[in-house]
C-alpha cells in the first residue's frame, strides 16, 4: 500500500515541469520569430541600372587618403585660389542724383585794361605792379598774362523806325566794327527793335558779317526794347565758354521791355566773363534839337539813355564812347580793339570762400614797388594818367556745368 501511494504522488509534478519547460522554448521560438519579421529585407539592386565598367576607376579623394572611418583622417589640401575680383561700380541710374563727394574752388577772373588819356592801351606791366582788392581785402594773384588773342563778340544793334539819322549811325558804326575783325575773330550779329533777330550766328567769315548788315534797310517797328534784347543776349553768350564781348551800337533808349531796369542791371551783375562797349547814336542830331530849344522830357530821356549805356559797361569793364562825327568812329573802334585784344588777364582765389550768391565788389588799382601809387611817364619821361578799367564785382555763386 506503501509503495502504490508514493509513486501516484510525484507523477503530476514531473508532469508540471515538463509543461514549464515547454512553454518557455514556445516563447522563446515566439521572439525570435517576431524579431525576425520586424527587421528590413535589403532591396534587391535595380534592374534598370547599367552595370559599371571594369576599367572605370573611383575618383580619389582630394587629399589621397581613404574615404572610410578606418585608417588615418584625411586632410584635404588648400585650394589656391585667386584674389576676388574688385566690386563692380554701382550703374548710374537716371534721375538720381550723384553723391559722390565735390569740392568747388572758387577761381575768379579779371580783365584788366589800362589806358592812357589818349586811349591808348599801356604794355609791359608786370604782376607785382597790379593789386586786386575783393570788398577792400586785398587778394593773392594766381595768374598773371598779357596776350593778343582773337575776340568772340556779338554786335546788338539798334534798327528801329526812328529817324534817319539813327539809322544812318547804327549802320556806319556796324561797319566800321566790321571792317577792323580778324581772320580767327568769331563775331554775331544781332539786330533789335520790339525784339531781337539773330542775323548770323557766331562765324568767322567777314562776307558774312557784311552779309547781314546789308539786310538792314527798312526797319519794321519804332520800338526800341533794348533790356529785352540785352537779357536775351547776355543770355545766349553766358552758356559759351570764354571771355565774350557785346558791341552795343544803341541810342541807350528803351521803349516798353518786359523787363525793367533793375532786372537787366541784376543780370549784367550776375552774368560773368561778358564785357559790354556801348557806342551811342543819334548824338549830332541830339544836339541839333538842344540848339534850338529841344527840352523838357527829351532831354531828361536823352540823360537817361546815356546813363544807361555807360552803367552797362562800366558794371562788366568796357567803356562808353559818344561819338558826334562820322570821322570818330574809326578811332573809336581801334580803341575797342585795343581793349579787347591787349588786356591782363588776371586770376586768384578769393580768401572768402563762400558760394553764397552775394555780390562781391572788387578794385585793382595800380602799385610801385614800394607799394606806393604806379607812375607811367611816356616816352618824353612826363607823367601820363592813366585809367585801369576792370569790372566793378562778381557775384559769388556756383557754377553751371
Amino acid at each position: 500500500m506503501f509503495s502504490s501511494t508514493l509513486v501516484t504522488k510525484n507523477k503530476p509534478k514531473n508532469w508540471t515541469l515538463a509543461a514549464v519547460m515547454l512553454l518557455l522554448l514556445l516563447a522563446v521560438g515566439w521572439s525570435f520569430s517576431a524579431a525576425a519579421q520586424d527587421t528590413p529585407a535589403q532591396a534587391p539592386p535595380k534592374q534598370d541600372d547599367p552595370p559599371q565598367s571594369p576599367n572605370k576607376q573611383e575618383t580619389p579623394p582630394e587629399a589621397g587618403g581613404p574615404q572610410t572611418d578606418v585608417g588615418p583622417y584625411a586632410i584635404p589640401k588648400k585650394k589656391e585660389e585667386a584674389p576676388p575680383p574688385p566690386p563692380e561700380r554701382p550703374k548710374k541710374i537716371e534721375g538720381m542724383p550723384d553723391y559722390s563727394l565735390k569740392v568747388d574752388v572758387p577761381l575768379v577772373n579779371v580783365d584788366v585794361s589800362v589806358i592812357s588819356k589818349d586811349g591808348q592801351f599801356v604794355p609791359g606791366l608786370k604782376q607785382d605792379n597790379f593789386r586786386i582788392l575783393e570788398d577792400g581785402v586785398p587778394q593773392k594773384i594766381s595768374t598773371f598774362n598779357q596776350a593778343e588773342a582773337p575776340i568772340t563778340a556779338v554786335l546788338l544793334v539798334e534798327f528801329a523806325s526812328t529817324t534817319y539819322k539813327y539809322l544812318y549811325d547804327a549802320l556806319n558804326s556796324s561797319y566800321t566794327f566790321a571792317s577792323g575783325l580778324k581772320k580767327d575773330d568769331w563775331v554775331a550779329v544781332v539786330s533789335y527793335d520790339m525784339q531781337s533777330h539773330i542775323l548770323v550766328d557766331f562765324t568767322q567769315d567777314k562776307k558774312a558779317v557784311f552779309g547781314a548788315l546789308n539786310t538792314l534797310r527798312i526797319p519794321g517797328f519804332s520800338e526800341r526794347n533794348l533790356f529785352d534784347a540785352l537779357y536775351e543776349t547776355m543770355d545766349r553768350l553766358d552758356r559759351i565758354e570764354g571771355r565774350k564781348y557785346i558791341i552795343l551800337v544803341s541810342s541807350g533808349q528803351d521803349t516798353f521791355s518786359k523787363l525793367n531796369l533793375d532786372q537787366i542791371l541784376k543780370k549784367v551783375k550776375t552774368t560773368h566773363n561778358i564785357t559790354i562797349y556801348s557806342v551811342s547814336i543819334g548824338r549830332a542830331l541830339r544836339e541839333y534839337y538842344e540848339a534850338h530849344g529841344a527840352s523838357g522830357p527829351i532831354t531828361t530821356d536823352w540823360l537817361q539813355a546815356d546813363n544807361q549805356l555807360n552803367t552797362f559797361s562800366r558794371m562788366t569793364g568796357g567803356r562808353a564812347y559818344f561819338p558826334r562825327f562820322d570821322g570818330e568812329l574809326p578811332e573809336i573802334f581801334r580803341d575797342v580793339a585795343a581793349d579787347i585784344r591787349n588786356q591782363y588777364s588776371i586770376t586768384y582765389h578769393p580768401t572768402n570762400t563762400a558760394l553764397d550768391g552775394t555780390y562781391r565788389k572788387l578794385k585793382v588799382e595800380l602799385v610801385a614797388a614800394d607799394g606806393g601809387p604806379l607812375k607811367i611817364r611816356n616816352q618824353k619821361g612826363k607823367d601820363v594818367k592813366v585809367d585801369v578799367v576792370a569790372r566793378e564785382g562778381y557775384t559769388a555763386k556756383h557754377t553751371v556745368e
